[in-house]
């Protein structure tokens, strides 16, 4: 009651005449007044809640970069809608251009199925809800699991404050669709395979290449990913969260050991959905999609006693300090949907150039429906000397349940754990990694017409750029003939570069790429491929070809906020919106 009182006073203050395309921001917040948006710049008062810096730099870079922070000294679930609010408000554009590109018209021609997953996912958020109502004052889990929905709930707000303003609306339950993205394509298998509905669906798409790799004589770990997706995506925001999330509701004494979290992300999205993320607490969390190909596993999924995979992973990202923590807390409530495999490197156990590699370093977790497997692979790793992953399950419980071996009885080594053509690139290339450069080129790597690694004797002609380290399926002649879809021709393919070494995380720092590779290839332009009337694409650039970048977070790594040392003085500051405080 409370909090909702809070959202109604907020709604009701909100300034008018807010300029149209904003940077800099902050929300105040008083007993008495509620929340107000203070527009163009960080103010630093007694009663500033959160304060936001973004700049959409797509056109230069290929990326938006945003950073939100929120104070302590505030209760946690005003923290977390303010931090949504501004993100929300700040990046609304690019909220609805993401939209245009990826969301709207998303259910035509499977509009029943569609009509299912809305009543899925209301009542799982019916059941969410009354959990949180119930536990959250005692009950740490819980009282980040509702954060997660308050947070999401103050984006709606301030996009839609922004939106008032441009009539540029999105439907209700759209932008939550955005935040659920990955869990949709496995509900949306779940109900076709329940109620015997009609799905298409690319048979063996892929999503995503990762690489945590160890230098010789342990001298650097790197760890790396791709992410692969739709061209469509490609409205990409680097995001910097540092709030003053508490443990519980009531205890505002012990803060969350991830405080800090840096991740490449999309629009109106509050993780990273890649997932890339960096924390506070000294972990690289980040998976690659293994999906699931049996049916039978589907009736393990419920819409109550479930939590959906983002809401999982932001949690233990939260709440976690090393790998094993991680695996306990993200395996809560498994939904059974967006399953992956997990790779968590505790950046703490490593130190450049140890003699020994310590246990606990790095821990994998694979998911399906009612399924999950963890356990430490820093032995692997060590021994190895990289651990690659390749939307392939590595456990052999997990492949097995999968429904992949079925798949291989069928078309053969391309559904394998080692002999698949990402699992042979990396097993041959993992060994020409000597630096930053060096490992970007392995994360890039697309060669497919020369590399006999990316050969397809069943495809017409015989090879796929679907066969690389960083997938460019435009490039497929649309022609040809291949076994499955997802080694065809479409507007599919890797759309950044994500990399960080033990130097970098230091400062949560990492190197980045946006857009489909073009080592040794022509870049993406969407003028020049023959789909593009057919895949909207607002906001992006044409020309896709941006060197890499290390994002520097412009805001100072701790709290803005400075103790007041007269309210008066505050007050003045508050009434002629001066940044600058001289004591």
């Amino acid at each position: 009651m409370f909090y909702s009182t809070l959202i109604a006073m907020f709604l009701a203050s909100c300034v008018q005449g807010i300029p149209e395309d904003p940077r800099l921001g902050s929300l105040i917040w008083t007993p008495a007044g509620g929340f107000k948006l203070m527009d163009g710049g960080l103010r630093q008062m007694y009663d500033t809640v959160a304060w936001a810096n973004y700049t959409n730099h797509i056109n230069k870079t290929g990326w938006g970069y945003l950073e939100v922070q929120t104070d302590p000294a505030f209760e946690d679930k005003v923290q977390a809608f303010a931090a949504g609010y501004l993100e929300g408000y700040y990046t609304a554009e690019q909220i609805y251009q993401y939209w245009v590109n990826t969301v709207d018209g998303y259910c035509n021609g499977k509009e029943e199925i569609c009509e299912k997953v809305i009543e899925y996912l209301e009542s799982n958020t019916r059941w969410i809800k009354t959990k949180i109502a119930a536990h959250r004052s005692k009950n740490p889990y819980w009282h980040q699991v509702g954060l997660f929905y308050d947070q999401f709930e103050g984006v709606v707000h301030g996009y839609n404050d922004w939106a008032r303003r441009t009539k540029k609306t999105i439907p209700r339950g759209n932008i939550f669709w955005m935040n659920v993205f990955g869990d949709l394509e496995d509900l949306e298998q779940v109900f076709a395979s329940r109620f015997n509905l009609t799905l298409e669906r690319v048979l063996g798409t892929g999503s995503c290449s990762a690489l945590i790799k160890l230098l010789p004589g342990n001298s650097e770990l790197f760890v790396a990913h791709d992410t692969w997706n739709s061209y469509q995506s490609m409205i990409r925001i680097l995001k910097r969260y540092s709030f003053g999330f508490h443990m519980t509701d009531t205890d505002h004494k012990q803060q969350i050991p991830g405080a800090e979290l840096t991740f490449s992300s999309y629009p109106g999205v509050i993780y990273s959905g890649d997932d890339f993320t960096l924390t506070s607490s000294g972990l690289a969390v980040l998976e690659t999609t293994i999906g699931n190909s049996n049916p039978a596993l589907w009736d393990f999924v419920k819409p109550e006693g479930q939590i959906l995979e983002g809401v999982r992973a932001t949690v233990a990202n939260r709440m976690a300090t090393n790998g094993k923590e991680w695996t306990k807390i993200f395996t809560r409530k498994n939904s059974g949907t967006y399953n992956n495999q997990w790779m968590v490197v505790d950046y703490k156990k490593f130190m450049p150039g140890m003699s020994r590699v310590k246990s606990d370093l790095l821990w994998v977790l694979e998911q399906l429906p009612g399924h999950i497997r963890s356990a430490d692979m820093t032995s692997v790793l060590a021994k190895q000397s990289y651990w690659p992953s390749y939307n392939s399950p590595y456990f052999s419980d997990i492949f097995n349940m999968s429904g992949n071996p079925a798949m291989v009885e069928k078309f053969g080594n391309w559904f394998t754990y080692d002999k698949t053509p990402r699992a042979l690139i990396f097993k041959r290339d993992h060994r020409s990694i000597k630096d930053l450069k060096s490992m970007m080129k392995v994360m890039r790597y697309n060669n497919y017409q020369k590399d006999p690694l990316s050969r397809c004797e069943e495809c017409d002609p015989p090879f796929s750029a679907e066969n690389a380290i960083s997938a460019r399926n435009d490039l497929n002649p649309k022609n040809g003939t291949y076994p499955f879809g997802a080694l065809g021709h479409r507007s599919h393919g890797g759309t950044d570069m994500k990399l960080t070494s033990s130097a970098m995380f230091k400062d949560l720092r990492f190197m980045s790429i946006s857009g489909p590779t073009a080592e040794d290839l022509p870049p993406f332009q969407w003028s020049q491929v023959d789909f593009e009337k057919d895949c909207p694409h607002l906001g992006q650039p044409d020309l896709w070809q941006f060197e890499p970048i290390q994002h520097v977070w412009s805001m100072p790594p701790k709290h803005l906020k400075a103790p007041s040392k007269h309210p008066f003085l505050d007050a003045y500051f508050m009434f002629f919106g001066d940044t600058e405080r001289q004591n």
